[in-house]
């Protein structure tokens, strides 16, 4: 029996006014499964990745996490978002609270958990991600390691079946950037099904279990990272990588 995915994307197009974004993408990641997406600036990781969660409408096909239809169902939209974490480029920490604030605000309001139970999940994923001496520090005064921590820790305080990322890194300085993907390598070793739009090369090649190649809204090869890697189908594939490795 096949197992179920967690995200099933059939058929997915997307247009920005006449730019046609996304051209039919087919893709599934199965539960516990690290899919990365690679490709060039421009070529329709990211808006894939705002699709699954409905950041980004879509005008034809289907997106199902967990077997639940993305609509624009609100209600449907925001059930479907307590379910799956995302986290950005730029962290989109609240300035005004602290760290633990931050990180307890989803489960206290989306969720209506008890301040006392959510302050425990906090404390423990603060401490997850190697945290715990800030919970009362303001974002101002944390590095961009520590705020891309933060927010993953936000991200996990609401128990997601599923983790996106976008381009986390890409706005770290390159000394920082180990420390945010030394925690979500930890995530994956633990199970957590994330889809992850990368450009660190290293970590899709070490972390992945699948990489996607995009180009030009097109999913153009997915393969295990030692086949994308070493033997890329696609001349365009090559080429991406002849310039990036």
């Amino acid at each position: 029996m096949n197992e179920q995915a967690i995200i099933e994307i059939s058929n997915l197009n997307k247009w920005f006014g006449d730019n046609h974004v996304l051209k039919g993408i087919n893709l599934n990641v199965l539960p516990s499964e690290v899919l990365c997406v690679i490709g060039a600036s421009g070529s329709g990781k990211s808006t894939l990745l705002r699709c699954v969660n409905y950041l980004e409408t879509f005008q034809e096909g289907e997106v199902k996490i967990n077997g639940w239809e993305v609509t624009d169902n609100e209600k449907r939209i925001n059930a479907l978002r307590a379910r799956v974490g995302m986290v950005f480029q730029h962290f989109n920490l609240f300035p005004h609270m602290t760290v633990l604030g931050n990180v307890i605000e989803g489960p206290t309001q989306v969720k209506k958990m008890s301040k006392g139970k959510a302050r425990k999940i906090g404390c423990h994923f603060l401490e997850k991600v190697g945290l715990s001496d800030k919970e009362k520090a303001y974002p101002n005064t944390l590095s961009g390691g520590q705020k891309q921590r933060v927010a993953i820790a936000r991200a996990l305080a609401m128990e997601p079946d599923v983790m996106l990322f976008d381009e986390p890194t890409s706005a770290l300085d390159p000394e920082l950037v180990g420390e945010v993907l030394s925690v979500m390598k930890d995530l994956a070793e633990d199970g957590m099904t994330m889809m992850i739009v990368t450009h660190e090369m290293g970590f899709a090649r070490e972390v992945a279990d699948t990489v996607a190649f995009m180009d030009e809204g097109v999913i153009l090869e997915k393969d295990t990272p030692a086949a994308i890697f070493d033997e890329p189908a696609e001349a365009r594939t090559r080429e991406f990588l002849s310039q990036i490795l």
